[in-house]
Parts: C-alpha cells; structure tokens; sequence
C-alpha cells in the first residue's frame, strides 16, 4: 500500500481523507498541530509529523498538500526534489513567479509526479459535454458561455485572493477543457472592483484561433436564492446549442440529436475520479495525471491575463 502524508489537515485535508482512507498509507502534517492529530484519529490513526522537513525525509511516497497557495512553491519545489509524488491544491499558486518556479522544478524532475488536484476535469458532466461536442451534434463551437455568481464569504486566509483566483478557477478550468485549442486572448472587466481590494466579480472572455470564444462570469457577491444552483450555462455552435445546469445536474442537447441527460451525481463534483487518476499514478511510475502542470499553467495563464485589466486608482500625492 503507497504512503501518502496529508500536509494540511483543514476542511479540504479532510475531504481528500475521506477518499483515501483504506487505499493508501495515510499520515499527517499541518501549520496546525493539534488539526494534524484529530484527522489522525478521524481516520483510524497514522503518523503525525511534526515538521515538513520530517515528511520530505520519511518513506512516504507522494505528499497531497492542501496548504494556502503563497505555501506551494516551497512545498512542491521540496517534495519534488526530495523524489515524492506530489498532488496539489487549486490554484497552484497565486503570482506567475510561483508558477515559472514549479515549472522549473518540474523540468528538472521529469518523472516525477507533480498533479494538481482541479477536480473539475473529472466531473462527469464536462465528459459528457465533450463528447457532444466531439461527436459533432451541434455543429463547429462558436460560444460557450458559462455563469456562476452567488453570495460567499471570504474568510481566513482566502480573504486575500480574488474569487476568479480561488474559486473561478475550477471554472476557467471546465471552459478551458471544452476547447481543444489553446486561447488566443483574453480580456477581462472586474464589475464594482475597489482599487487595493480584492476582487469579487468578474467577467471573463477567452478567444481561439478558431473565432470560437469562451465568456465566464464568476462572482461572489451575487445575489442568488438558489445559491448558485440551477444557473444554466451554454455552448453555441453552428448547427444547434447546448444548455446545462452549471454544476452538472442536467444538460440538454438541441442540436442533430435532441436529448435531456443526467449525467449523474454519483461523482458530480469529479472527487472520485480525480483520486482514482492520482491513485493509479502513484501505482504506475512514469504515469502521468490528466490534471497535470500544463493544463494548470493554460489556466493560471488566463487568470493572470485577467488580472492585467484590474485598474488601480493612482497614488495621491
């Protein structure tokens, strides 16, 4: 049974335990000692360290750190030198010199492991959409147009992050994964943004080489009585169009075939599948994630784009 050591122990620590528990090894480190010792005994015990440093020089053979973005960058770049496995929260990371840093740690371990824990690319909805797509039901792609805005609380250290950046990213990943080419531009308005603030709104475009475009509007601040449920996003093409409930509950295909499918909510929010890719990864050396550094640098790279269009207020002399 592989040895995989939880850094951080928080709400999204716990989640990854609960699917791991009785598939590998599990043990412990968090900024939070006594959060390490009760997930310890939440799944049935295992080792607790007391240091990073400690985990990198121990058996283990893959790190799953669910720490704040500002702590990846040391803690990938270490865990990939140290030859562990490494699977890491979204985003990332936060600034783009964080991003060319792990890229370059990643080159120079070839090998190694290195996946990013973006769950939405094994929702079962974004698989079927892509195969619609695929198969040619609504024609060529023309506009996929993707909503979520509802009211969250930033709190702790998310405070410090745009909710394009922490949130709006799963999104941007989902959109981005509809598109087999890589954008072309992308531009980007922050409605109500406060200079200095970060922001809470936002409203994305992405376009291809194929004049095909991808709109995302994202928000936390949004008023929304199904907090954010049943929000219908859509995806245009030449010979007919594609509506689905934003999470994935329903999607209905109008187009050369006309169909209602429920894709199902056995795995709606992709969890399971991520966790089998990282499992059979850590099984088969040389294997390498679908969630991967390149599709998190393609996402990072729009969001980062995006956030070339927040306007700062001058400086008052």
């Amino acid at each position: 049974m592989k040895k995989v050591c939880l850094v951080g122990c928080g709400t999204i620590g716990r989640l990854h335990a609960k699917n791991l528990v009785g598939k590998v090894e599990l043990s412990f480190h968090s900024r939070t000692p006594a959060s390490a010792e009760a997930l310890s005994r939440q799944c049935g015990g295992g080792q607790v360290f007391a240091s990073y440093a400690e985990v990198l020089d121990s058996a283990v053979d893959a790190v799953l750190i669910s720490s704040p973005p500002d702590a990846h960058r040391p803690q990938v770049v270490a865990a990939l030198a140290a030859g562990k496995g490494v699977m890491v929260e979204k985003p990332l990371c936060a600034i783009a010199d964080d991003l060319a840093a792990i890229g370059a740690a990643a080159t120079a371990h070839p090998d190694a492991l290195l996946m990013i824990a973006e769950n939405y690319y094994y929702k079962t909805s974004l698989k079927l959409l892509k195969w619609i797509i695929q198969q040619g039901f609504i024609g060529q792609v023309q506009q996929a147009i993707i909503s979520k805005r509802f009211t969250q609380d930033a709190t702790g250290w998310k405070s410090g992050y745009g909710a394009l950046l922490e949130g709006g990213i799963h999104f941007v990943a989902f959109g981005a994964d509809l598109f087999a080419d890589a954008p072309q531009r992308v531009t980007a308005e922050f409605p109500g943004h406060q200079a200095g603030e970060p922001e809470r709104n936002s409203i994305v475009r992405v376009e291809y080489p194929s004049d095909a475009e991808l709109v995302l509007r994202y928000a936390w601040n949004a008023f929304s009585l199904t907090k954010g449920t049943f929000q219908h996003a859509r995806i245009l093409g030449t010979e007919g169009r594609i509506v689905f409930e934003c999470n994935g509950l329903y999607v209905r295909l109008r187009g050369r075939r006309k169909r209602l499918y429920f894709p199902g909510v056995g795995d709606l929010m992709g969890y399971k599948g991520m966790m089998r890719d990282f499992l059979q990864c850590l099984q088969e050396p040389g294997r390498q994630p679908y969630s991967n550094l390149a599709r998190a640098e393609r996402d990072l790279g729009i969001v980062f784009t995006a956030y070339k269009g927040l306007v700062e207020e001058p400086t008052q002399g």
